[in-house]
């Protein structure tokens, strides 16, 4: 038997309720990669034909927010963080290209934040990855792709700063003496 959406949630929730710290996202982390794996679940949550972004479920408590994305074609993401909070990406279909980034500069009231270019690597289906508060990310899709997705708190009332690569504007790379 699938597992409901609600039962999904409450084992999030009671991941927080033990660890509200980084081993309770990690816990949640692996009940993503549990949720992948049902798939009943994912094509009730996640069809291939949703919209880019779905609120599924936003904890009353934690405030973390469950989402469903499901994007048709290729799109591609600048360096970015997500604020004072963390997120999980979950992939359900199609394949995302993840990039890591070194923070040079946060942004500021009237600047760009500065990132370079770590290492890239992909999320396959069933994979999951957490991203911590801070930590510079960006995700391009080449093709159709699905996800669950989990943020600590929902993005849609959270204001974040953009970042720019130095290495495409090489006038914000840092001075070489």
């Amino acid at each position: 038997m699938a597992q409901t959406l609600e039962e999904f949630a409450s084992a999030c929730h009671e991941a927080l309720v033990a660890d509200p710290g980084r081993a309770g996202r990690e816990k949640i982390c692996i009940l993503v990669r549990e949720a992948l794996e049902d798939k009943e679940f994912i094509s009730k949550h996640i069809p291939s034909d949703g919209p880019d972004r779905t609120v599924l479920y936003e904890d009353p408590d934690f405030g973390f927010t469950i989402l469903a994305h499901a994007y048709q074609g290729a799109k591609n993401s600048a360096p970015h963080d997500h604020g004072p909070t963390w997120a999980i990406y979950g992939q359900a279909a199609g394949e995302t290209i993840m990039t890591d980034w070194e923070c040079l500069a946060r942004p500021t009231e009237t600047e760009p934040g500065r990132a370079r270019r770590l290492r890239d690597y992909t999320l396959a289906p069933g994979m999951a990855y957490l991203y911590e508060p801070g930590e510079l990310h960006s995700p391009r899709r080449d093709g159709p792709t699905a996800l669950l997705r989990i943020e600590g708190q929902n993005l849609d009332r959270i204001r974040r700063r953009p970042y720019v690569d130095v290495t495409v504007d090489a006038s914000l790379s840092p001075a070489a003496d």
